[in-house]
């Protein structure tokens, strides 16, 4: 199988973005996008999802981190798609249930070209290290209709913000890592159709 990365840029009158990912990595990441706790949900991203990631961002932060985090989910979805090619050999679904002190997250991914998101994870709004709380579904949004993929994201416990928030991260980075896996026993294009 050819190397699964990517990189991807985009630049608005608002940000300034690039991305660089490797599917097959080990879970390092490289991230300066000027919004501290959403630099650590990235990293965990990385991490959990054993996907190398590396995005460096600027944009116009004095307004709030709406547009920078948007846009990084944007180009982040834009590069995991070119990333993973004509999607061969893949398991295509996966799935993640990921506790997390008194949270309970459960994230659901297909990876099957067709984006959708929806999240059931209701937060008051808050602030957390220069993240806005209502940007957690802005960025799970731009990062599965930019990734072609469809992400069911359900908060089944919790109430703080930083730990849900959190959580979700970790969950959907691990159901991304078991959705995007080559499996050997997957040959070609996973669905009846012939692509994805």
């Amino acid at each position: 199988m050819s190397a699964r990365r990517a990189q991807r840029a985009r630049r608005t009158g608002e940000t300034d973005v690039s991305v660089t990912i490797d599917v097959d990595g080990t879970g390092t990441a490289d991230v300066a996008t000027g919004v501290g706790f959403f630099d650590h949900m990235l990293t965990l991203l990385a991490r959990h999802s054993l996907m190398d990631v590396a995005v460096r961002a600027e944009g116009d932060l004095p307004t709030g981190s709406h547009h920078t985090v948007e846009d990084v989910g944007i180009t982040l979805g834009l590069a995991l798609d070119e990333a993973l090619g004509d999607r061969a050999d893949i398991t295509r679904y996966g799935s993640a249930l990921i506790p997390m002190d008194e949270c309970l997250v459960q994230a659901a991914v297909d990876v099957s070209g067709r984006p959708f998101c929806a999240v059931d994870a209701p937060l008051p709004f808050g602030v957390v290290g220069g993240f806005e709380t209502d940007l957690l579904e802005e960025f799970l949004r731009a990062l599965a209709i930019n990734a072609r993929v469809t992400l069911h994201v359900r908060l089944m416990a919790g109430s703080n913000p930083h730990h849900v928030i959190e959580c979700v991260f970790k969950a959907v980075a691990r159901a991304l890592d078991a959705a995007c896996r080559v499996d050997p026993r997957v040959q070609g294009v996973p669905s009846t159709k012939g692509s994805l």
